[in-house]
């Protein structure tokens, strides 16, 4: 449990304002997070990572020179938001283009993503290097769908030493595609973790016992074993990992690995120590050659206690990256300094509003029965804020239920704003989406935010909206998330409400029904669809590696997505009933 806070909800924000002044002669506040203390040089390619906060010293720990160039920093487990990443990426960029770099992880692919395509469309070159190191998360006939973990260090030291050397964007990003082929990481776990302010933790694993294959945001492991000694848990370290040796490695014995043992919270430097001397026995007695190890706190989880192990197979190139300079706030080595003048901090939240134009008296109205909406979705996660978390953590992270509270939130606030500004129904949805995938991030702030945007397009502000407008909108919606998850019917996601609320109110529409009539019977078929989630098996996300815990147990997404929208439909009902 974390001992020390203020307010739950601003413990990430406080962590970077804490962190930034205890680590001025390296970084700066940058709208989404930080960077260098000093400017990119003219003509480098600048290094952008990022992801959740909770993993110290991944990721803000990790920017400095030899490392990246700047770190989006989302909440607590949650990825960075598109605005957060794309701001960040703004403050580094030279001509030379951007290489962004990150874990595998839906919701930081997402938003990441999105950012791509606005630096994109504003002509910045860019190029993505997603992490996948993770042994456990899938089959090595599915290296591309792993997950990051430790392996994030090797990836982006390799592509900041090929950046500071002047090389191009491309060549920069084939050396860290080619350090992220070449890594391999397991880890384990003794104890689960809790988020700031949480009364539980995300999972627990049995006395006596070890969960193996765990991830960093308090995903399950994917098997369960008796507690080992050291000595028997290095050799499910370097058996598994050796077992995955690259394709372009021809024969493990005189190979060269960097090595990384990682401490995930509360394991101690001690206690790695012991670990450690176990598994460079074990390598060596196979005939590797292990260069420059690192044992420490590299990608943490809070207080979990576990371990992982990272083998890094080098090649000339890959070395030198490796064992180069490098001077960041929790990872230093080799001689080198930040060098050059210290740039200004700019704390400046990277969600951009202009103000409101003037909208027609209809819109102007339907814009507050907007905002008593979302009103009403934020009071329904408030109050299934814990149990969404929990149904969370069967098969996932656990953190669903805080994040949507978050969105929430922040939405329902910026309506009330946009309101107050004198803004329509469509401006209202737009501000209210922006700020919902901005506070809350990861996978379902992106998608959240995204679909509100888009419903809020297709309004606009300039007359009050029929029913059939707002049809058009969900549909808008609908297909704005599908677009950008990629999610279908029977993929147990929140699609799978989502799909049903959206066709049951089009035709409910078409038969001339009020729409608060019309929107309660969508919501009656969303709520239906997402209780038989619980039949399927998951074929995207996190749950996807976790098909028998999830058996029994409807999609958290799906489920929150039903009861918004049945929150939304009762301040419809009661909004029709005072206007009657």
């Amino acid at each position: 449990m974390s001992y020390v806070l203020n307010d739950a909800e601003r413990f990430a924000d406080e962590a970077t304002t804490g962190f930034v002044a205890a680590h001025r002669d390296v970084v700066r506040h940058v709208p989404g997070g930080v960077a260098r203390a000093t400017a990119t040089p003219p003509g480098e390619v600048a290094v952008v990572v990022g992801g959740g906060s909770g993993h110290y010293p991944a990721f803000a720990g990790l920017v400095g020179p030899g490392l990246a160039h700047a770190a989006a920093l989302g909440n607590v487990f949650a990825s960075p938001s598109a605005q957060q990443v794309h701001g960040v990426a703004r403050s580094v960029a030279t001509e030379a283009g951007v290489l962004l770099s990150y874990g595998n992880y839906a919701g930081d692919v997402l938003n990441f993503g999105l950012a791509e395509k606005r630096l994109r469309d504003e002509g910045v070159p860019v190029r993505t290097v997603r992490v996948t190191d993770d042994v456990s998360s899938a089959g090595p006939d599915e290296r591309h769908s792993r997950r990051g973990i430790a392996g994030d260090l090797v990836v982006f030291r390799t592509a900041a030493w090929a950046a500071e050397r002047g090389l191009p964007l491309d060549d920069v990003t084939d050396l860290a595609f080619r350090a992220n082929d070449r890594t391999r990481s397991l880890g384990v776990a003794f104890s689960g973790c809790t988020l700031p302010g949480a009364a539980e933790p995300l999972f627990t694993v049995p006395d006596g016992q070890m969960g193996v294959g765990i991830g960093i945001h308090g995903e399950p492991g994917i098997d369960t074993r008796p507690l080992p000694t050291a000595r028997e848990l290095a050799v499910l370290f370097v058996e598994t990992l050796l077992g995955e040796r690259p394709d372009d490695v021809p024969a493990a014995e005189g190979a060269r690995v960097g090595v990384i043992l990682n401490g995930l919270g509360s394991v101690k430097g001690e206690e790695l120590f012991v670990v450690y001397g176990a598994v460079a026995e074990l390598l060596e007695a196979e005939g590797l050659t292990i260069v420059d190890p690192e044992v420490g706190e590299y990608a943490t989880s809070f207080e979990m206690a576990g371990i992982s192990l990272t083998l890094f197979w080098l090649d000339d190139d890959l070395e030198q990256a490796w064992t180069s300079p490098a001077y960041a706030a929790a990872y230093r080595k080799g001689a080198v300094r930040p060098s050059g003048p210290r740039l200004d901090d700019d704390a400046r939240d990277p969600v951009e509003t202009e103000d409101v134009a003037p909208s027609a008296d209809g819109s102007a109205e339907a814009g507050r029965i907007v905002s008593a909406a979302i009103a009403a979705v934020r009071d329904v996660i408030d109050r299934d804020a814990d149990e969404l978390g929990r149904l969370d953590a069967i098969a996932g992270d656990g953190d669903h239920g805080i994040g949507m509270q978050r969105g929430a939130r922040a939405a329902a606030e910026a309506a009330e704003d946009a309101v107050e500004a004198g803004a329509g129904a469509g401006t209202v949805l737009v501000r209210a989406g922006d700020a919902w995938a901005h506070r809350a991030g990861g996978t379902s702030g992106a998608l959240w935010g995204a679909g509100l945007r888009a419903a809020g397009e297709r309004l606009g502000d300039g007359a009050a909206p029929a029913p059939a407008d707002v049809a058009e909108a969900v549909h808008a919606a609908r297909a704005t998330i599908q677009g950008f998850g990629g999610a279908e019917i029977g993929d147990k996601t929140l699609v799978d409400a989502l799909v049903p609320f959206a066709e049951a109110l089009a035709a409910a529409v078409e038969d001339d029904d009020a729409l608060a009539e019309a929107w309660t019977a969508a919501a009656d078929a969303a709520t239906e669809a997402a209780r038989a989630t619980a039949d399927l098996a998951p074929r995207l996300g996190r749950a996807r590696s976790h098909v028998k815990r999830s058996a029994g147990t409807p999609d958290p997404g799906a489920i929150s997505f039903a009861r918004a929208m049945t929150a939304a439909g009762d301040a419809l009902a009661r909004n029709h009933e005072e206007g009657t």
